[in-house]
C-alpha cells in the first residue's frame, strides 16, 4: 500500500508511475474520495466539540438548579447527528481503503520506463550456451523417454497443465529443493521455514495479491482460505501486526513449497511442457531490512539466486525490468534468464523483487530502533523456481542418445550416478 501522504503531497508522480506499470489513475476521483472523508472527519470532531462543550454547560445548570432542557434537546441533536456523520465516514473510509488497496507500487527511479520485455535492461550473464553437434530435444521428451514425466495420467488424475515425476526425475526435484535449501541456510545465512500451504485473506491481502489477483488464485470452496501462489505469502505474513528491534534486522527466510496458481491470464503460453504448470514447487527467498539497506539487500538476494544456477553451471542472464513488465507490488525486479537449448532462448527463472515498504504497510510490519521508526522494507526471490529448473537441465545437460548427465553438485543425492538413463 502506498503511504496516502505521500500520494497527497505528490500526485502527478503518482499519476505518471501508476499508468507506467499500465494501470488507470483517476487523479480527481482520487481527490474529490480523500476530501469529502477528510472534511466529514473534520466536521465529525467540530459536532464532539460542540457536544461536549454543551455537556459542561448541562452540568452546570443542574449544579445551580435551573432547566437545562433546552440544552439536553440540543445536545441529542448533536449525537444524532454525529452518529450519521460516522456511519457515513465509516463507509467512505472503507471505500477509500479499497481504492488504496488497488493502486500497484511505484517503481525505484533506476527502473526504465518502457511497455514490455523488449524495453528491459541486460544488466549481466553467467556462461554461454555450449552448441550440440545434434538438434537438442525439449525437455518435455527427454522426460517422457526417460519414464520420468507423465503428463497423460497426469491429465486423468486432474487436467492439463499438471504433471507426475517418476523414478529419477522424482529424485531430481527432490534433489534440487534439498540442494538449494542447504546452499542457502549454510551459505547466505537464511533460516529455513516450513510454512502452511493454506492462507486467509488477510495474508493475501498483505503481499498484494488480492483484492486485484483474485482470479489467479485457487480458493477452498466452503472455507475462506486459499492455496498459496508462493511461500513468499506466509513468509512476509510471518510477521504482520509486528514491530521488528532495528537490531535483529535483517531477517533472513527461505521455504521450499508447492505453488498453486490458476495462470488466469497465460492466454495459452507454455502449454506444453513444465514451464507454467498449475502445481510446482519454488524454493523462495525473502528477507525483511531497514530501508536505508534496501537496494544492498535487493542486490544481495539476487546474487543468492543467481549463485545457484551458477553451481549448475547453468547459462543465464540479469535482465532489469522495465516499468510495465514488473509485478503490482514491486519497486525494482530483476529476472534471471536461463537459457533453454531446444527454444534457443532465456527463459525466467527466477524474479527478484525490492518492494520497499508496500507490502510492509499492508501487513503492518515495522521497525523501531531507538527515535529511528518506520515500516521495514521487504525482499523477495525465487531461489529457484524447482520445475523450470529440472527442465533446463533437462535440456542443457541432453546427450545425443537421450540421456541426462546429472551435474557434478547433485551427485552425491544419487550415490554417484553419473546419467539418468
Amino acid at each position: 500500500m502506498l503511504d496516502l501522504a505521500y500520494i497527497r503531497n505528490h500526485l502527478s508522480e503518482v499519476k505518471f508511475k501508476i499508468e507506467a506499470k499500465g494501470l488507470p489513475f483517476d487523479e480527481s476521483d482520487f481527490l474529490d474520495r480523500d476530501t469529502k472523508r477528510r472534511e466529514l472527519l473534520t466536521r465529525v470532531e467540530q459536532l464532539k466539540n460542540q457536544k461536549n462543550q454543551l455537556a459542561r454547560e448541562i452540568g452546570q445548570l443542574k449544579r445551580q438548579g435551573n432547566d437545562a432542557e433546552k440544552e439536553l434537546s440540543a445536545s441529542k441533536r448533536l449525537g444524532e447527528e454525529i452518529e450519521l456523520i460516522e456511519e457515513e465516514t465509516v463507509r467512505l473510509d472503507q471505500e477509500f481503503q479499497s481504492l488504496l488497496l488497488t493502486l500497484p507500487n511505484l517503481y525505484d527511479d533506476s527502473v526504465p520506463v518502457g511497455q514490455d520485455e523488449k524495453d528491459n535492461r541486460y544488466v549481466r550473464s553467467f556462461g554461454s550456451p555450449e552448441p550440440f553437434s545434434f538438434t537438442p530435444r525439449p525437455h518435455w521428451d527427454l522426460g517422457e523417454l526417460c519414464g520420468g514425466l507423465d503428463f497423460n495420467r497426469a491429465a486423468k488424475l486432474t487436467g492439463a497443465r499438471f504433471v507426475v515425476y517418476k523414478g529419477h526425475l522424482a529424485a531430481l526435484e527432490r534433489a534440487l529443493i534439498s540442494f538449494m535449501l542447504e546452499v542457502h541456510v549454510r551459505e547466505h545465512g537464511y533460516t529455513e521455514i516450513i510454512p502452511p500451504y493454506i492462507v486467509n485473506e488477510e495474508s493475501l491481502i498483505g503481499t498484494g495479491n488480492l483484492p486485484k489477483f483474485k482470479d489467479d488464485l485457487f480458493k477452498l470452496e466452503g472455507y475462506p482460505y486459499y492455496l498459496i501462489p508462493t511461500a513468499e505469502v506466509p513468509l512476509t505474513n510471518l510477521h504482520r501486526d509486528e514491530t521488528f528491534n532495528g537490531e535483529e534486522l535483517p531477517v533472513k527466510y527461505v521455504a521450499a513449497s508447492p505453488c498453486f496458481r490458476s495462470e488466469a491470464g497465460s492466454h495459452g503460453r507454455d502449454v506444453r511442457g513444465i514451464i507454467r504448470q498449475h502445481q510446482f514447487h519454488k524454493v523462495e527467498l525473502l528477507q525483511f531490512v531497514h530501508p536505508k539497506h534496501s537496494m544492498d539487500a535487493l542486490e544481495e538476494l539476487t546474487g543468492h539466486a543467481e549463485r545457484i544456477l551458477q553451481l549448475l553451471e547453468l547459462p543465464y542472464r540479469v535482465m532489469l525490468l522495465c516499468s510495465r513488465d514488473m509485478s503490482f507490488s514491486s519497486a525494482k525486479t530483476y529476472d534471471l534468464e536461463v537459457w533453454m537449448p531446444e527454444r534457443s532462448k532465456y527463459v525466467e527463472i527466477s524474479s527478484c523483487s525490492n518492494f520497499a515498504d508496500f507490502q510492509a504497510r499492508r501487513a503492518r510490519v515495522r521497525y523501531k530502533d531507538g527515535q529511528d521508526k518506520g515500516f521495514v522494507h521487504t525482499q523477495n526471490g525465487s531461489g529457484l523456481a524447482v520445475g523450470r529448473t529440472l527442465a533446463a537441465i533437462l535440456e542443457n545437460y541432453q546427450q545425443a542418445d537421450g540421456r541426462i548427465r546429472i551435474p557434478d553438485v547433485l551427485r552425491k543425492y544419487f550415490a554417484g550416478v553419473e546419467f539418468i538413463q
